[in-house]
This record gives structure tokens, C-alpha cells and sequence, in this order.
């Protein structure tokens, strides 16, 4: 079986109509909202591109907005997953903190400097989409809790948040590591 790796996601190409609907789902809205953005992706385009019925979409999700939610929900906890394998051989809460930096970078690489899925999504929705809302308040309530676990620190912790957050906005806007880099000098006087 050949394997081919589309932004993180692992999928057996020549079994891919053997996935389960729900998983086709799933990776063509990956690829569709990555690619073109929640709003200019459609049901019916998903429904098309992922081979399945349409009553079978319906059996997994109620509606677009249940569907960015399961793509959110699975997204964070692959995101954290990725996260973890990349820092935990660093020991030291400083090295922990350059490598979650260094993460970035490799994500830009990976992803083609894309940016947040979650902000990404965010900057899409209804200001009162509540359910959206409250899965990337989450995921950004878990990444601060992830710098505050390293480094026990509730206000260096926020800032390293903070620097960590406008890199990956400006990383984005510009398609480039250099800032970054340049946050990771900083860091280094911080600590």
C-alpha cells in the first residue's frame, strides 16, 4: 500500500474509497478548508470531492457548522500531538520553550506558511457563532495552559504565549520564519 502525507494527515491512496465516509469527510474538509477557507468551501463540494451520498454526510453532521467542529476538535488534537512529539525530548524548560518555536517553523514548512486553522476559521464566522467559538477558545486556552505547564511562570508564561501567537500571524502575513528567529532571541534574554 503506498502512502502519501497531505499536511500531517496520513492516507493509504489506493484505499482511499475504503476509508469510511466520516473519514473522507474529514480529510477532504482538511484539504478544502485549508486550501480555500471555510466559507468558499461548500457542503455539496465536500459531499462530491469525498465520494459519499449525501444522506451519509448528513448521518455524520447536522450541518457545516458540526462539521468545522468535528475538523476543529480532530485539528487540535493532532496539532497538540505534533507539538508533543516535536518538544519532549527537551528537558529544560528553556530548550522546551526554542523547540515549541521551532515547531512553528516546521509547521510553516509542512504547511506552506498557511497559518492557525483555528484563526483562520475564526476570522470566517459570525461573531456569534458560539459553538465555533468555544472549540478555538479552547484549543488557544490549551496552548496557554502548555506554556504555563513548562515554565510555571503566569506572567512569563502569557508572554511567551503572546510572542508565540503574533509569530504565527506574522509568519503567515509575511510567509516568512524570519520573525520567528527573531522571537527566539528574545526568548533567550526573557528567561
Amino acid at each position: 500500500m503506498s502512502v502519501c502525507v497531505v499536511n500531517f494527515y496520513i492516507f493509504a491512496t489506493i484505499n482511499y474509497v475504503a476509508m469510511l465516509p466520516k473519514e473522507r469527510i474529514l480529510e477532504k474538509t482538511f484539504i478544502l478548508f485549508h486550501r480555500q477557507g471555510y466559507n468558499a468551501t461548500g457542503i455539496n463540494q465536500i459531499i462530491e470531492e469525498a465520494k459519499v451520498a449525501k444522506a451519509s454526510f448528513y448521518q455524520h453532521f447536522k450541518s457545516k457548522e458540526d462539521l468545522c467542529v468535528a475538523f476543529l476538535n480532530q485539528r487540535h488534537l493532532f496539532w497538540f500531538e505534533e507539538l508533543q512529539k516535536f518538544t519532549t525530548k527537551e528537558n529544560d524548560m528553556k530548550l522546551k520553550v526554542l523547540a515549541s518555536f521551532d515547531f512553528l517553523i516546521y509547521m510553516n514548512k509542512n504547511e506552506n506558511f498557511r497559518g492557525c486553522s483555528f484563526l483562520n476559521i475564526l476570522s470566517e464566522i459570525q461573531s456569534d457563532n458560539i459553538k465555533i467559538l468555544a472549540v478555538i477558545q479552547n484549543h488557544k486556552a490549551d496552548l496557554r495552559s502548555y506554556f504555563t505547564e513548562i515554565l510555571k511562570d503566569n506572567l512569563l508564561s502569557d508572554h511567551v504565549y503572546l510572542l508565540f501567537e503574533s509569530c504565527i500571524i506574522e509568519s503567515q502575513l509575511f510567509k516568512s520564519n524570519q520573525l520567528i528567529e527573531q522571537t527566539k532571541k528574545i526568548i533567550q534574554t526573557l528567561m
